[in-house]
């Protein structure tokens, strides 16, 4: 699985196809910001609402949490489970808010 940083992410999604952004955070998490176009299921959901995915196998898809650790989890999973193209977002929803935007809630 790559990983990637976020202010790669920011120029990725600024150059290219969107990839499916996977947000594996639990909902209450969601308010302190998200990015658009997200794909919401929470990890301890994956296993169970993988089908909801898994006709994007070959899609690139950027998993997402708070800090990057509950994300590379899953994207592990994903790739276990036949995806080919996972991105894990290293330092997650707390590196964007510090290094993307600025008016996103680090917590």
């Amino acid at each position: 699985m790559r990983q990637m940083c976020v202010t790669e992410l920011a120029e990725y999604l600024s150059t290219r196809d969107r990839p499916i952004l996977l947000d594996v955070r639990e909902e209450h998490e969601l308010a302190n910001g998200k990015l658009q176009g997200i794909v919401h299921i929470p990890m301890q959901d994956i296993a169970e609402k993988l089908a909801d995915v898994s006709d994007n196998k070959d899609a690139t898809i950027v998993v997402i949490c708070r800090t990057g650790n509950r994300s590379n989890n899953v994207g592990q999973f994903l790739e276990q489970n036949g995806f080919t193209d996972v991105i894990n977002l290293a330092g997650g929803m707390n590196a964007w808010a510090l290094d993307v935007d600025p008016d996103m809630a680090v917590y």
